[in-house]
């Protein structure tokens, strides 16, 4: 089971990737976008693996 602070850490990026994502989306940026995806998609893997529940954390799918 991973620890709190890598879990911790991982939810600050998730959430900082997330509003990176939405701003590269507005600005029709779509290869900033696809880039960062590879990261949102494997920091949404190791959320899941620590056992956060990450809908309520997940703003691209809402």
């Amino acid at each position: 089971m991973p620890s709190l602070d890598i879990a911790r850490d991982a939810i600050v990026e998730f959430s900082r990737i997330q509003n990176w994502m939405l701003s590269a989306k507005k600005n029709k940026d779509d290869e900033t976008y696809n880039m960062m995806l590879d990261r949102y998609v494997e920091l949404k893997a190791i959320l899941s693996t620590a056992g956060v529940n990450i809908t309520e954390l997940d703003k691209l799918n809402k």
